[in-house]
């Protein structure tokens, strides 16, 4: 059975396996000491889907001690799925998509606060809700800006200072009036 993009993309183990090696290069052997929790057999049948499906590519190949070391690369940087892609999903699944990557940030945070050395000023961990009024023309702005600041980081490779972060983001209409009801009664013609 060929699993959808979603799918392929929003496997809690295959999502952490994209999110380690973005930006980078990085063998099997890197990925099984970055995600000890991971089964071996696990991890490396999740990098062999997402070499199937095109998700992951093999960028470098050597023989070590007579086995195959292969390198791994995203062969782009916008994996993430389109607006095209989720534009005809029900609520269900919605849900179900949410669902996962929300799944996936409880992980990442859950091992954080479990680990030995948790030090959440010195780690600059947060996390925040923000409630804005935006128009629809400020709220696209607000979406392209950040997607200029996380682009200009994103491309740091490790080395030095520099620490993996996992930044999630989710953002939602509240749910309140609809623009038109809205717009009336902001405008003082509420019946």
């Amino acid at each position: 059975m060929n699993e959808s993009k979603e799918d392929l993309l929003l496997h809690p183990v295959r999502l952490r396996l994209i999110l380690s090696v973005a930006g980078r290069r990085v063998t099997a052997q890197q990925l099984t000491r970055e995600l000890p929790d991971v089964p071996q057999a696990s991890l490396y049948r999740n990098i062999r889907k997402l070499v199937t499906a095109g998700i992951l590519e093999v960028v470098e190949e050597r023989l070590v001690r007579n086995t195959m070391e292969r390198t791994f690369a995203l062969p782009n940087a916008n994996l993430l799925l389109t607006a095209e892609e989720v534009a005809n999903a029900s609520p269900k699944e919605h849900l179900r998509l949410f669902t996962r990557f929300l799944g996936l940030l409880l992980g990442y945070f859950s091992r954080y606060v479990h680990s030995a050395r948790v030090d959440v000023v010195r780690d600059h961990m947060m996390y925040r809700m923000f409630a804005m009024y935006l128009s629809d023309a400020e709220v696209g702005r607000l979406g392209r800006d950040l997607n200029e600041v996380f682009s200009r980081h994103a491309g740091k490779g490790a080395g030095g200072a520099r620490r993996r972060f996992v930044i999630g983001i989710v953002s939602m209409p509240d749910g309140g009036d609809p623009p038109q009801l809205a717009s009336k009664v902001n405008g003082g013609t509420s019946q």
